[in-house]
């Protein structure tokens, strides 16, 4: 769990708020110091690269001030704390240890804390990934904000990490995308608005830790199968989302500290991994490792590169960019053996999608996953990442990969310079954090272990609604059938027998076609999972090669797309002259960008849609992406499966997700010969041959050099200098939230939740995608209405994505799914639910006004996995809005859990073995929390007993995880308690 870290004491958490806010003077750097700041502890950008650091970006970064230098000039503090800081903090505990790293060729890089100095055979024995937790404890450590305990317990973390313990930890540098970007930079420009407000300096609003944003998840695909479709699309995204992009640019110059990298530029994880990613910073003569937390789940992507990464709400990372360290649960960490070799045909989609099954069912939620064994050799630095991107799809925190040789070829091959890789991997050596696998391997302890020979990875794809319902390529056919058989679920359509074969005839431009259950209506190559293989990428040009050669095509009503993760793809598929193959079945680019796998599909043809909706077909989508929830990829698609760009080409080619690829013709080529799958397919040595030749360093030099120049029309965006954002009230993409607008000093303390309906009662696996959609906004939904009302019209609607900044849009677009199953309807899908006291059926949205309104409160009756999906922090944030006070469910997503408590709601797991199901809960009755009245009184993972109106009661346990959620919950969430925090400080 990740969160502001409180200073640790041995006392339980104080009810007096004063004292709570006496002791967080201490944590936060954003005040004014008289004292002159030791060497810089967080990094600046690119430090660690050759590529030229923007202007602004360098002009801007402040090194942060220590806190101990801002503590000392701070009049708020109290005469004891001051005592003890000054005998405590003074410096580092672990100074001692801080030792020169020389250079190959003489002189020296610069100082770092060195673990092997501390002469601890446990050292030896931690897993790499913990290292870094551990070299962080030890860099930051001043005994008071990180303590010598700490670092024990990181030490020790073979006997701790079982007890569930917490530590905090230090990100080098937070990373955005715009649709999670714009609220928090929202949430950030509205904290200054309450700073100001409460009679404080709004400036201490400000980041204290590099902040990368990328603007890649606004384009969407409205032009396709065309040579122009990259222009078109950019000028419809800058059409629609001038104003995010004016706001963003805003951001860009009122903060310090943050970049942001501008549309059409590429997926914010490969420019991570390709640009961003440090994987040692040298900082004013300080080494130490890179580190990142992001408000993409998927940020998880650079733990391919050896740096220690993941996803947080978008409401913890505004906290991590105000410069305090984060509170997390010391992870277990599941060792995962890689043997053997891919056989040929084998790509990276079928190895991750086999990997994910497996780690799904070993049960990684909460846990790191680190990759060693020989078999790590055989695997590219590309395939590596594709593996960590989907860390949460198979629920862990990281997917980690520590660095060895190939890590140092990749940095190299991205345009790193000799001497910042020479630098990496001196430092990474010395310190014990460096994999050479032709030296004896020391063999490392882990919580548990799986093992995969990579030669047992055989072709499959994934679906037809989540990403870890993996299908071997062999068995699609029988497997899609019984889909069509089985109930509606995850694996079923409930398609009567004598519908299954029905053909629907329409008209196409004029010309006659037809469409039936199982075809395909969307074909695309997207998101940052596969756009970063240059292996995939060319491997699924080669295919189009082989069939254009053949004389195959793609069905014109079928909306192929490519959608690369950053320009350096564009150049090599150029270099390789396979593009044009791509062009020729429709493959054209849209756009740089996050497109299809979000949602950002654009419409189909008109007729298509007609075709499916009218005879309520079973189409399917087939997309090279990471996510395949109901209703995400786009509302017609109920099938979506996910697979390597080399199979959706050929799906595309197919047509339909209906085929056994061994049995059954792909196909006819021009000379009238059937073609099967084994025509088209490239061996490994010919996509071995093409990587070689057309992959090469200057690309990514050349891309990189150029990314913050923008484009013409982000730089004509004109933006007013202020540090304060002038909130128009009639914007209907950024709108002041009212989370501060009554707020005072005086912290609220607990809510009881008494007497309160139930708002929705849903099963398992509800995602982020079902709480706050992402994709298109429904006509007759409350968000329309609220639109149109505002005079935007239907074509001008955007999606929920593009519209975060809107808390009126998103609070609407709440549970808003298409696909939403509760429990009230009786199986009927649909973002509507049940007004109890009257029995309506209403929007989700209306039913909760109404409660609203007649003063009661709300919970959700939930199963498992209760948020899984992406890390929306709207997910959180907009069940706040509408009155939700609690979430019982079976268990919760990592990230989700934290969301909710960081939004002042209360999430409550059952029992193990009971739901509310087997407790014979309905929803209909009205539910009371005995949560104690005070703080001090809760313990984190407490037993609470919850009572309903109909005489039953059940114990829950409530997931506040540590003492630090617990602060958030006084204080009514995350945001408030750090504004309360800094002007106590400051005062």
């Amino acid at each position: 769990m990740a969160g502001v870290f409180l200073a640790r004491s041995a006392s339980r958490l104080s009810s007096s708020s004063s004292s709570a806010l006496s002791r967080s003077a201490y944590l936060f750097p954003s005040l004014s110091s008289s004292s002159p700041a030791p060497p810089p502890s967080n990094p600046s950008p690119r430090s660690a690269t050759t590529f030229p650091p923007p202007a602004r970006h360098l002009a801007d970064l402040r090194s942060p001030i220590s806190h101990r230098a801002l503590v000392r000039s701070s009049a708020a503090v109290a005469d004891r704390f001051e005592r003890r800081f000054a005998t405590m903090a003074s410096k580092n505990s672990y100074e001692s240890i801080l030792t020169t790293l020389s250079k190959p060729g003489g002189g020296d890089f610069g100082k770092y804390y060195s673990l092997p100095a501390l002469t601890d055979p446990r050292i030896d024995r931690l897993p790499y990934s913990i290292r870094i937790l551990l070299e962080s404890a030890i860099r930051n450590c001043d005994e008071f904000q990180v303590t010598g305990k700490d670092v024990e317990k990181i030490l020790d973390w073979e006997n701790t990490s079982p007890k569930q313990v917490e530590i905090p930890f230090k990100p080098a540098r937070v990373l955005l995308q715009d649709f999670t970007g714009v609220p928090a930079v929202v949430d950030l420009a509205c904290m200054r608005d309450a700073m100001k407000k409460l009679g404080s300096d709004p400036n201490k609003i400000n980041p204290l830790v590099p902040v990368d944003l990328v603007i890649d998840h606004s384009v969407q695909v409205d032009v396709a199968r065309s040579q122009n479709a990259v222009q078109a699309n950019m000028e419809l995204e800058f059409h629609r989302n001038k104003e995010r992009f004016g706001f963003l640019k805003w951001g860009s110059n009122a903060f310090s500290n943050m970049l942001v990298v501008p549309p059409g530029s590429g997926i914010v994880h490969q420019v991570n991994l390709e640009y961003l990613g440090r994987v040692v910073f040298n900082n004013g003569g300080l080494l130490y490792p890179d580190s990142v937390v992001g408000t993409d789940s998927h940020t998880t992507m650079i733990d391919g590169l050896g740096v220690a990464g993941w996803g947080v709400g978008g409401i913890e990372a505004e906290a991590a960019m105000l410069g305090q360290p984060m509170s997390m649960v010391l992870p277990g960490v599941v060792g995962f053996k890689l043997s053997g070799k891919l056989r040929n045909g084998m790509t990276a989609t079928d190895l991750v999608l086999t990997v994910t099954q497996m780690l799904r069912k070993h049960g990684v939620v909460g846990k790191f996953v680190e990759f060693y064994g020989e078999g790590m050799s055989e695997l590219s630095l590309a395939d590596r990442a594709t593996i960590a991107n989907m860390s949460p799809e198979y629920g862990a925190t990281m997917g980690f990969f520590p660095v060895d040789h190939v890590t140092l070829q990749y940095l190299k091959l991205t345009g790193r310079s000799d001497e910042t890789v020479a630098m990496i991997e001196t430092y990474l050596r010395a310190n014990r954090m460096f994999v050479d696998y032709s030296q004896p391997q020391t063999e490392r302890v882990y919580t548990s272990y799986l093992e995969l020979n990579l030669e047992d990875v055989e072709p499959c794809i994934s679906g037809p609604k989540r990403p870890h319902d993996r299908v071997p390529l062999k068995e699609m056919k029988s497997d899609w059938q019984t889909c069509l058989d089985n109930k509606v679920g995850f694996k079923g359509f409930a398609v009567p027998k004598e519908s299954q074969n029905k053909i629907a005839e329409f008209s196409f431009r004029g010309t006659p076609a037809q469409i039936k259950h199982g075809d395909v209506v969307i074909a695309a190559i997207t998101s940052c999972t596969n756009t970063s293989n240059p292996s995939v990428m060319l491997g699924a040009a080669l295919v189009a090669k082989k069939a254009c050669e053949l004389g195959l095509e793609v069905k014109p009503w079928i909306k192929t797309s490519l959608a690369p993760g950053s320009g350096v793809v564009t150049k090599y598929l150029e270099k390789s002259g396979l593009q044009k193959y791509l062009d020729q079945l429709g493959f054209n680019i849209v756009g740089y960008g996050c497109t299809t796998c979000i949602g950002n599909s654009g419409e189909l043809d008109e007729a298509v849609s007609a075709a499916v909706s009218e005879n309520d077909i079973v189409a399917a989508a087939v997309l090279s992406g990471n996510r395949n929830f109901e209703g995400r990829v786009h509302p017609l698609t109920r099938a979506n499966y996910l697979a390597s760009p080399p199979l959706v080409v050929a799906y595309a080619l197919a047509g339909t997700v209906d085929i056994d690829f061994e049995k059954e013709p792909i196909g006819t080529s021009k000379d009238g010969k059937k073609v099967y799958f084994k025509d088209i397919w490239p061996s490994n040595e010919e996509i071995a041959d093409v990587v070689q030749s057309s992959v090469l360093p200057d690309m990514f030099k050349e891309t990189y050099k150029a990314i913050t120049k923008g484009n013409p029309m982000w730089n004509q965006l004109s933006v007013p200098s202020s540090t304060l954002y002038t909130w128009d009230p009639t914007s209907t993409y950024i709108h002041e939230p009212p989370y501060f607008k009554d707020m005072t000093m005086s912290p609220p303390g607990p809510h009881p939740v008494k007497d309160a309906y139930c708002l929705l009662n849903v099963g398992d696996s509800i995602t982020t995608d079902h709480i706050s959609p992402a994709g298109s906004i429904h006509k007759d939904s409350p968000a329309a209405k609220y639109l149109m009302e505002r005079g935007v019209a239907p074509k001008d609607f955007n999606s929920y994505g593009s519209r975060r900044g809107n808390d009126e849009v998103m609070a609407r677009g709440t549970f808003a799914n298409i696909r939403l199953v509760n429990k009230f309807l009786k199986g009927e899908a649909g973002p509507k639910t049940i007004h109890v006291p009257s029995g309506e059926k209403l929007s989700v949205f209306d039913a909760a006004t109404r409660y609203e309104s007649e003063g009661h409160d709300t919970i959700v009756l939930a199963g498992g996995e209760y948020g899984s999906g992406s890390s929306r922090d709207w997910a959180a944030k907009g069940p706040m809005l509408q009155g939700v006070k609690a979430v019982i469910a079976k268990s919760f997503e990592r990230i989700h859990r934290s969301n909710l408590v960081g939004m002042g709601i209360v999430p409550l797991c059952f029992k193990p073995g009971e739901d509310a199901e087997t407790l014979g809960l309905t929803g209909h009755e009205r539910y009371t929390i005995h949560l104690p009245s005070n703080v001090s009184d809760i313990k984190p993972g407490q037993d609470v007993t919850v009572m309903t109106d109909t005489g039953k009661s059940f114990t829950c346990t409530v997931r506040f995880d540590t003492e630090v959620e617990l602060a958030y919950y006084d204080h009514g969430g995350i945001l408030p308690y750090v504004i309360r925090s800094l002007i106590k400080a400051n005062n």
